[in-house]
């Protein structure tokens, strides 16, 4: 391997170079992910916008913050996720498991679930 100054070390310094197609479908994936979760952090900030001007309960606040922490979270995993996939390739190792898909899918349950559930109760408390 040549001598290679990109960074991170421990994903650029190890193994052979793979095909360019594919790191960088890799990596049209990891910001992918991060766009996303760039949309959800704008999209709390909205909730917590609009609960400030509309009076809304501490509980819309809360999930804002859930959903602002969630943008984070998705970000940090895409990184995490584009490293692992790097290193397999360039290891020339099975690809992983994606791990993030399983979260993704539970968390958008989990919050669709409770935003009705607010709206229901919203709405018979009325």
């Amino acid at each position: 391997m040549t001598n290679d100054d990109r960074r991170p070390k421990s994903v650029y310094g190890v193994g052979d170079e793979p095909d360019a197609r594919f790191s960088l479908a890799n990596e049209r994936t990891a910001l992918a992910w991060m766009r996303t979760g760039l949309a959800l952090v704008a999209g709390g900030v909205a909730l917590t916008t609009l609960a400030v001007v509309a009076d809304l309960s501490v509980f819309v606040d809360i999930m804002a913050a859930l959903v602002c922490l969630s943008g984070g979270m998705l970000a940090v995993s895409a990184l995490v996720g584009w490293r692992r996939v790097e290193r397999a390739m360039r290891l020339s190792l099975p690809l992983p498991a994606p791990r993030i898909l399983t979260g993704v899918g539970v968390g958008i349950l989990v919050l669709a679930l409770v935003f009705a559930g607010y709206a229901v109760f919203e709405g018979l408390s009325r």
